[in-house]
This record gives structure tokens, sequence and C-alpha cells, in this order.
């Protein structure tokens, strides 16, 4: 039987699949050849039959390094479930189930070991390494090695050093669904990965479309879930205590969740985590633990309650909604507010000041992706050195339909006051001056002497903000690395100040309702009618303006329907199906 006939015989008896997946059969013919390689492939890519398949073909034992717990138990139970012998050891086994594994790996009674990078320098395992012969060692999550990694871990950085010191030189295959160009530079050159082993197959998750949600968090994520009510979903948040806060929330609401954080006992993570792996509840409530290396194929949704600290950690656990390849989605809820708890998470760890300085830059980048209007998938594969790909067509910018509105004498505002101010300052203080503040701060640079101060006095703090935020995401502001980053104008900010360029962005253009409008009287008729059966005042229901934005955006769901302003969850459940009636007649 010749090799090719193995692999496909072992693809579809073992794994089920009739063809393997782009970069699968190029990464385990690699192996084969005794070759070290990289694989940089999307969750749900199936980066796991890259080592499991050829270690069938391989007469040794295939040694796997894996950061986490879950993953080794969960990859276990699935290859035994399969008929592959397949073990683990790790910090939850006492030492006599250790010993007896160690046993059966002796006994060559074990295809695949998975283990902790902490376990490669135990000495008892350097022995067991000394007779039992190796055939392949696979690095799982192998961003992990890099220090400039988005989940870098010092025990993994020794990982490269204790392989080199193995008197046994298997062929290595390194395997991430997250890596910048540097991480995987960073990956090859402490693993000794020759560049044209480097196997990538695009980080498009074509089945998954994403969003950026900004108002009412908790009115839109209880919505989300009503309407929602039987799909499988992972709520991510950052802190134990706003995991606790949503949990608490959802529970009132009579939605059945569960929960994962450390501050739980391992037995109440174990029991949640397999309640949601086994369909007997839809909703976990999770900190970012939850989840790396869970299979679960069924997850139609990834809910960020809180934004994370980089793109790296986002793609990575967005990615674990529509690991099946059907429609899934992939929603940031984001808030100012989260870009303060990630800087002190930065500043809180023990890592060097570089190390610091770039997580802020990547946290940068993260609070970019929640401003720009460009393409949401676009933006990350961009992020991942992938140029000139196409709009996804799918996410909620490509679906903004909102006008295009031409805003460069604003931008020039902006931009001229970062001049004027030495390019020296950061956007809050850039904001007062704008304004027009007189705080001590402005005072004492002297800046309410600038001729752009009080220039865009008409616009509030927080639509300036926004302002700043999606020129910085749009690239005519470069932001300074750091806690603190300062503003400076682009090449490309330079040219919208010398007229050369012209700025344009998406957003509302507030109409003017005659009186005579159509749909508005047909919104203020319904509002007299619930307003008689009710015996209150029609402004309690809904104001005028209320009623002009609802005939102006003419929403045709209840999510849709939230984003009015004066609309709250309360008016939703009391008049958003009368009115929706309405709106979708029109």
């Amino acid at each position: 039987m010749n090799l090719i006939n193995t692999k496909q015989q072992l693809l579809a008896e073992k794994f089920g699949y009739s063809e393997f997946r782009p970069g699968q059969e190029t990464i385990i013919d690699a192996i084969l050849n005794g070759e070290n390689v990289l694989g940089i492939m999307p969750t749900g890519g199936g980066k796991s039959v890259c080592y499991q398949l050829p270690s069938l073909m391989l007469e040794g034992l295939t040694l796997v390094i894996s950061p986490l717990i879950s993953l080794m138990k969960d990859q276990v139970d699935q290859l035994n479930e399969m008929g592959i012998p397949a073990t683990y050891i790790n910090s939850t086994l006492s030492q006599e189930e250790t010993n007896q594994r160690f046993r059966q790996v002796g006994q060559g009674e074990v295809k695949l070991l998975y283990v902790a990078p902490e376990r490669l320098t135990s000495f008892d395992f350097q022995e067991l390494l000394r007779y039992v012969p190796l055939s392949l060692l696979a690095v799982d999550e192998a961003h992990c090695i890099s220090q400039w990694g988005h989940d870098f871990r010092p025990s993994y950085l020794s990982v490269a050093e204790t392989i080199q010191q193995f008197d046994q030189k298997p062929p290595i295959v390194a395997l991430t669904a997250t890596a910048t160009p540097q991480v995987a530079e960073d990956i090859r050159k402490r693993l000794g990965i020759p560049m044209e082993n480097e196997v990538k197959t695009g980080f498009a998750r074509k089945n998954l479309s994403f969003q950026v949600v900004k108002n009412q968090k908790d009115v839109y994520l209880l919505e989300y879930l009503r309407l929602n009510k039987d799909q499988a979903g992972i709520i991510y948040a950052s802190t134990r205590k706003e995991v606790e806060r949503i949990y608490q929330l959802l529970t009132h609401h009579k939605i059945k969740a569960g929960r994962y954080h450390a501050g739980l006992s391992e037995v109440d993570r174990s029991s949640n985590q397999e309640a949601f792996l086994y369909d007997q509840i839809a909703v976990i409530v999770a900190t970012n633990a939850f989840g790396m290396g869970i299979n679960k194929s069924n997850v139609r949704f990834v809910i960020h309650a809180q934004m994370p600290g980089n793109i790296e950690s986002y793609y990575q656990e967005a990615g674990r909604a529509g690991r099946d390849g059907l429609p899934s989605e992939a929603i940031l809820m984001y808030g100012a507010q989260d870009i303060q708890i990630q800087k002190f998470f930065i500043e809180q760890s023990e890592s060097d000041i570089t190390y610091r300085q770039s997580e802020h830059m990547k946290l940068q980048e993260m609070n970019q992706y929640a401003h720009t209007q460009m393409c949401l998938q676009q933006y990350i594969l961009r992020y991942f050195g992938e140029e000139n790909t196409s709009e996804c067509g799918q996410c909620s910018n490509c679906l903004d339909d909102r006008e295009v509105v031409e805003i460069t004498v604003e931008t020039q505002k902006v931009l001229s006051c970062v001049k004027r101010m030495g390019e020296r300052f950061g956007k809050s203080l850039v904001i007062k001056v704008l304004c027009g503040s007189n705080d001590q701060k402005v005072k004492q640079w002297r800046f309410e002497q600038l001729p752009t101060h009080g220039l865009m006095k008409d616009w509030t703090q927080k639509d300036l903000g926004g302002l700043i935020d999606y020129l910085t995401a749009e690239g005519y502001l470069t932001p300074s690395e750091g806690q603190f980053p300062t503003l400076s104008v682009s090449n490309k900010g330079v040219q919208v100040l010398l007229g050369k360029e012209i700025v344009s962005r998406k957003q509302n253009v507030v109409k003017q309702i005659v009186a005579d409008d159509e749909l508005f009287e047909k919104l203020r008729n319904l509002r007299l009618e619930i307003a008689r059966e009710q015996g209150m005042p029609p402004y309690v229901i809904f104001s005028d303006q209320t009623l002009k934005e609802l005939a102006e955006k003419q929403p045709q769901n209840s999510l849709a329907f939230l984003d009015i302003k004066g609309v709250g969850q309360n008016k939703l459940e009391k008049y958003g199906e009368a009115f929706l009636a309405v709106l979708k007649q029109d």
C-alpha cells in the first residue's frame, strides 16, 4: 500500500473526512519527510489532524506539548473514542495515576502523549524519553512560545531549549491559529523551522460575521439571547467580577446559563464546562481561560461583553464560533472603559517594559478595530499580514447602509489642532482644546491661545472622541507607543491638511421630517391610540424625536429597534411589537 493511500484511508477511517482541508496534507508530508514545519491555520481549520494522523503512520511515540489541561482531556477523549491510544500527564493526576501512564507509555501502548511544557524539564520525564522512541514532537498553541505572542508563557520559552537537549531529534510540528508575521518568525527561529516550511492557509473565516455593538450592552445582550434562545454561545468577559454580574443578570431574566472563571472550584468549572459541551445549557459566561482547545463544533455565537487586550486573543476566541462551518456570529460589545481594564492588566504584569509597550500597541489596534468603518474581517486579516483581501460582505460595517458623509473640514480641524499642539499630547487634551475647555492643563500649556481652541465647541466630548478614534483607525492620526499614547499626524493626514485628500465617514444624516410625512403620521397615530388605552400623555410612550428617528431609520427587528434613542428594554417589551408591525408595513 503506498503512502498516499495510507493517508487517505486513515483520514476516512479514523477521522471521518473524505479529503484534507487546506494546508493539512502539506504539513503531514513535511512531517513524514522528517522535516520541521510550522502550520498557521484558523481556529476550526483542523490543526490537530496535522499531527494525529502522521502519529499513526510513524513507529514511535508522538509527544504533544499543550498549554491547557482542558485541551488535553478533550483531545484525548476524542482520540480514544476513535480507537487511537492516547493519554495525558498533568497536575490533575495522582502520583499513582501518573506512574501507571508512564508504564503504558514505556510499554508502547500509547501513540500520543499530551503534556504541559513544565513536564519536559522533570527528571522522571526525561528518563522516560531516554528509552521510549520519539517519532514526532508537536507544539500546540505555538504562539505561546514567542515573547511577541498574545499569550506568551515563560514556561513555553524554555520548550525550545529543552527540545535542543533531547538525545532524540524527531521532526517538530508547531501549530497556531493566531500568529502575526513577527510571531511566526520568532517561532521558526526558536524551533529551527526553515522559512519554506511555514504553511499558512489564510486567516479568513468565511462563515463568521463580525459585529461591533456600542450601545446599551445589557439590553442588547438580553434581546440577542431572547432571539437566539436555542443556540449555543459563549459570552466572554475580562474579569471574574463581570462574569458573575452577567451570569446573575441572565439568571434573573430566566436565561439558563453556566459560568467559568478561576475563582470557582475545579469541580464547579468542570461541571459547568461539561454541561455546556453536552448541550445541557446553551450559554456559558466565561473569562478567556475557557474554550482553549474545546472542540464544540455547534457554537453559533461568541459575544465579547468586554473588549479583549489584542486582536490575536479576540480572533482566537471569536473563532470558537462556527467550527462546523455553518453561519455564526462574533460580536464585540464595546465600551470605552474596557480600555482602562486592559491597561491595568498590562501594567500589573511582571513583564519588562519592552513587552508592556508591545501590549499597549496591540491594545490600540484592538481599540481601532472597534472604530474602523472598513470591513471588520478585512481589518483583522490586514493585522495578520494579509493585504489585498476582498470585503466579507456580511460584517456590521459591510452591511452598514448609513449615508457616506464628507468630513474633510472637520478632519482638518482635528489634524490642525494636533499639529498646533506640537504632536506631543494625547486624545483627551486634544478634545479639551477643540471643545474650548479652560481647565488647568489647557492653561498650563497656553493652549487657550491657539486658533484651534474652541474650534469644535458645538461637538460633545464623546462625539469628538469618536471622531478622533475613527481618524486613528483609518490612519490619519498615528498614536505613539506606551500606556499614554500621544497623537501625531500621519503622511496620509498631511495630504488632508494640504487639501489633496477627501475624508468620508458613514453616519446618520438627520433629515427634517415634515408634519405630513406619511410614516411619521402613522407612528404618531399608533402612539396616540396606545396613550388613550393606557390613560397617559403620548410623549411618555415615545417622544417626537424618537418617532422621527424611527421614521428615518425604519428598524425591521428588535435589535435595530433598540438602537433608537429613547428605546430601552422596558419600552421594547411594551411597544416594540406594535411599532415594528407599522414599520414593516411601510
